[in-house]
């Protein structure tokens, strides 16, 4: 049996998100360069975009690991909550 490899396994999680309300609340507005690539870097799921000088972040696809809020203390991500009820990330292979 063939090794599955990172993508083919979070290929196969299920996500069920409010695509309305997002779970964490980003400060949009921020300039920090150095804080917004800090996200970049870390954020297995890319949820953190910076192109052309232009930050954005989309809680679709987000994997609930708690990396941003841990990097940025407070900096960029003002707020960050597990979603509500049913809605989230279901992991089917660890």
């Amino acid at each position: 049996m063939k090794k599955m490899t990172i993508e083919d396994k979070l290929g196969l999680d299920l996500f069920h998100t409010d695509e309305e309300n997002s779970h964490i609340k980003v400060d949009k507005e921020t300039t920090d360069e150095a804080e917004i690539h800090k996200l970049v870097l870390a954020c297995p799921a890319e949820c953190y975009k910076y192109d052309d000088g232009q930050f954005s972040f989309s809680h679709l696809g987000c994997l609930e690991c708690g990396t941003c809020r841990v990097l940025s203390k407070g900096k960029i991500v003002e707020d960050w909550n597990y979603p509500m009820g049913t809605r989230g990330v279901f992991y089917r292979q660890g």
